[in-house]
Parts: structure tokens; sequence; C-alpha cells
């Protein structure tokens, strides 16, 4: 199994004797376990073979059969002791080359496989973490820069439009300034023209007007005169 690298290159695996270090517990007690239910089987077996060969031995050893018979415990006679000693040794002797040539190196096999196993996990789930940063960080700043971006494009577009808002309203106030002006002009140059009709209109009323009722012949130019004194006083 590889280790997990973004370059393709394979790196050395850390952490190899963590799972032996691991492992000595568990197959300390598993060993443990094995031999003491091989031990007791061994010694059962010693002990039956012992009271057997008591048994059939000859009338001298009859009363010490008669005992095994009352309900002693085989495996705790001392004559049999060599045998199950022998036994023993030799059980655990294969037990032992078993565990240590066969049991032994697969448990340690399966753990450090385990133990290799997570070890890329973890050092890939740092590796995306960092990506993950690395790409959080980007996305950050570039949404800042487009927030920056943003704030002055509607800075720039508002100052158009103010400058283009006050520049069209000056141009508006100089046009109705000027249309105004025109029309107050001509305005009051109708009003002009106006008045001079209806002065002259006056004068001609007022001439026949003096004629008509005073029999007086009134001249055009004090005719004019008069109404445009009566005009001057009402404004």
């Amino acid at each position: 199994m590889r280790d997990y690298n973004p370059d393709g290159r394979r790196r050395k695996l850390r952490g190899s004797i963590m799972p032996k270090f691991l492992a000595r517990p568990l197959i300390s007690g598993l060993a443990g376990r094995v031999g003491l239910a091989w031990t007791m089987l061994v010694v059962t077996a010693g002990g039956a073979l012992a009271q057997s060969d008591h048994g059939a031995a000859p009338g001298g050893d009859a009363a010490h059969g008669a005992e095994h018979a009352s309900g002693g415990l085989p495996q705790l006679d001392a004559t049999a002791f060599a045998p199950q000693l022998v036994w023993l040794g030799i059980t655990f002797i294969a037990l032992y080359f078993l565990m240590s040539k066969v049991a032994l190196p697969k448990v340690a096999e399966v753990l450090e496989e385990r133990q290799e196993r997570i070890t890329n996990d973890l050092d890939r789930a740092g590796d995306l973490r960092k990506e993950s940063s690395v790409v959080m960080a980007g996305y950050e700043k570039a949404l800042a820069d487009a927030r920056a971006h943003a704030q002055s494009v509607m800075a720039a577009t508002a100052a158009d439009i103010s400058s283009v808002t006050a520049g069209r309203q000056a141009q508006f106030n100089t046009d109705l300034a000027a249309k105004t002006r025109a029309t107050e002009d001509r305005i009051n140059e109708a009003k002009g023209t106006a008045l001079a009709s209806v002065r002259s209109v006056a004068a001609e009323i007022a001439q026949q007007t003096a004629e008509k009722l005073a029999g007086i012949k009134v001249d055009a130019s004090a005719a004019d005169a008069a109404v445009g004194a009566v005009m001057q006083e009402r404004g």
C-alpha cells in the first residue's frame, strides 16, 4: 500500500513501529489464553494417563488406586508430575513456535496494515484540509476583490451621474432663463404695442368727445399728451 502523496512520490511509512508496540498486549493476552488452555488440556491428559498406569499396577498400588477412586485429583499426584512436565514443555515449545512463526506475524501484519491505512488517511485528510484552506482563502480574496471593484464602479457611476445631472441642470437653468427673458421681451413688446394702440385710440376718442360735447377742436398732439398724462398717473 502506498502513502497518499499529491506529487506521486512514495513516502516512507511513518509510525511502522507503533503497530508492533500496540500489538504486544494483544498478542501476550492471546498467547496466555491459548497457553493456559493447552496446559490444562495436557495436565488433564497426563493425569488420566497416570491414573490408568496406577490402576494397572500390582497389588502394592491397590491402596493408592483406592485413594484415587475415592475422589482424589490425579493431577496433584506427585508421581505423575514428571510426564506432565515433559508434556507441558513439549506443548509450550510447540505453541511458542506456532505463535512466533504463524500467528504473531499475521497479527502484526494486520495491525501494521491498519496503522498504515490510518496514517495514509490522516495524511490525506491533512492535505485536503490544506487544499480547502487554500481554496477558501482564494475564494475570500476573490470575494473581497469583487466587492471592492463593485464599490469602486458604483462610486464612479454615482460621480458620473452627479456630474451629468449637474450639467443638465445648469443647461436647463440657462435655457429656462433665456426663454424667460425672451418671453418677457415679447410680453413687454406686445404690451408696448397694445398701450400705443390704446393711447392713439384714446386720443382720437378724446378729440371727438371734446368736439361733440364742448364744440372745441383739440389738436391731436394735445389730446395724445393729455391721454399720456392720465395713463402715467394710473400707472
